[in-house]
């Protein structure tokens, strides 16, 4: 196989990814400063000076990263003690070992982007876990938590939509329950939109009805493979044993909207008996200003079910249920918070991949794990996924993504030069989408 293209850079003046690391990340590491700052007076009740202090502390190492981030210093190895600390300066010496030249080092605006945004994330945990004792607060929790809340309207209509739905699930014919099962999964695309790494923390809760909108999204969606995801889990339904398990995997993105329509799908693939057991997965710690962590997992879950709305409360009731009955299972594993590509999962955290092998179908939500199982490099448009992936094959999965960042692979040939022409914006603004399935068809 050919030499992979390079990694997307900052280095590439104009790039989104240049255009990332100049404007939105500083925005973002501003925000969290913010935020800081104005729960000081709550460090303060909780902890008295010390709290006082360790404010102080995070937000003087906060400040040194945003002034190091804008002037393009070298990427220094991290300096604490958590789980992960020696893979993270392990792969910083690997990425040193790239440069092949004694007097360059690794930086902000020269080196593969994935690693730099990942980074810098790694050492917001960095600076507030160095800060005790308000090492454990979630600098990203307000802005999630509101996400969720502003986003009500939405929340309720598609709870309604599934309460119904559920009440007459058994007498639905195939098509129906097909039609039912892809209307879902365009749901939790479009709720991909709702990404507040993207709007460099600013607001972006859903508050259009969804259901309404399918019909007019369809033609931004620009690989649907959704035919293979029903006739796979339509196989796993009709042949398995009464005992046998049909697991699917969910790689969960962002909490908020976009969690709760993860959730109504994987609650749907239990009702249907489309899937037995549902397994997610999220971050260990806050990440991408709104990645799911245990923490927001069951947050929303505990405030759909505390909902003053009927068919909001029945939802949350049901979810909280299959958590207590093992029938949907929240891992977390640090290898999802680091920089490396998903093709070196057996290498670096081969635990993680013979867990994922479990799965009849892994569901890989968003715009990182996007780029993650693509290396993050410059792929021509129509370079097959499979190809994309690198010999990442756990178990047949599929990509579900609007699209944030300048790579896709697996268009038919003029597509991405009929889209450049007509909207030169495509790669980066969310408003396309896909589904992006690799396994045996």
């Amino acid at each position: 196989m050919a030499e992979p293209p390079d990694f997307l850079s900052a280095r590439d003046v104009g790039s989104f990814a240049y255009i990332t690391m100049r404007d939105r990340t500083p925005q973002i590491l501003t925000k969290v400063i913010d935020t800081l700052h104005r729960h000081k007076s709550e460090f303060f009740e909780k902890h008295g000076e010390v709290g006082m202090k360790a404010e102080k502390k995070a937000i003087s190492l906060l400040s040194k990263l945003r002034n190091e981030l804008q002037t393009d210093k070298p990427i220094i190895p991290l300096v604490d003690k958590w789980a992960d600390a020696d893979i993270w300066n392990q792969y910083l010496e690997y990425q040193k070992g790239l440069l092949n030249e004694s007097d360059r080092k690794p930086s902000w605006f020269q080196s593969p982007w994935l690693f730099v945004e990942c980074y810098m994330y790694r050492r917001i945990h960095e600076a507030v876990i160095q800060s005790p004792p308000i090492d454990d607060f979630d600098v990203f929790k307000e802005s999630k938590d509101q996400n969720f809340l502003e986003s009500q309207q939405s929340v309720m209509v598609l709870c309604t939509h599934f309460q119904q739905l559920t009440s007459c699930i058994e007498d639905l014919d195939e098509n129906k329950l097909k039609n039912e099962f892809f209307k879902l999964l365009q749901i939790s695309l479009w709720g991909n939109k709702c990404d507040l790494s993207l709007s460099g923390g600013e607001s972006s809760s859903q508050k259009t009805d969804i259901l309404n909108s399918l019909e007019d999204l369809k033609p931004f969606i620009l690989v649907n493979e959704l035919e293979h995801l029903w006739s796979l889990l339509r196989k796993f339904r009709d042949t398995r044993k009464k005992t046998a398990i049909v697991r699917v995997d969910f790689v969960l993105d962002n909490s908020g909207f976009e969690l709760i329509t993860d959730l109504v799908l994987a609650d749907f693939l239990l009702s249907s008996r489309l899937a037995t057991e549902i397994h997610f997965h999220g971050k260990m710690i806050p990440w991408f200003v709104s990645d799911t962590t245990l923490r927001d997992f069951n947050w929303v879950i505990e405030h759909v079910k505390h909902g003053n709305h009927e068919p909001m409360a029945k939802c949350g009731a049901a979810w909280e249920k299959y958590v207590q009955g093992g029938r949907w299972v929240y891992h977390d594993h640090v290898f999802w918070t680091l920089p490396h590509a998903f093709c070196a999962m057996p290498q670096i955290a081969p635990d993680l991949y013979a867990e994922l092998q479990k799965a009849c179908l892994i569901i890989f939500k968003g715009d990182l794990n996007y780029r993650k199982l693509a290396g993050d490099r410059k792929w021509e448009f129509t370079v097959p996924f499979h190809e994309a992936l690198n010999g990442f094959h756990p178990s047949p999965l599929c990509s579900i993504r609007t699209l944030k960042a300048e790579i896709q692979v697996g268009l038919r040939p003029g597509l991405a030069e009929q889209l450049t022409a007509s909207d030169p914006g495509w790669l980066t603004t969310g408003k396309y989408g896909i589904f992006q399935f690799d396994g045996p068809v």
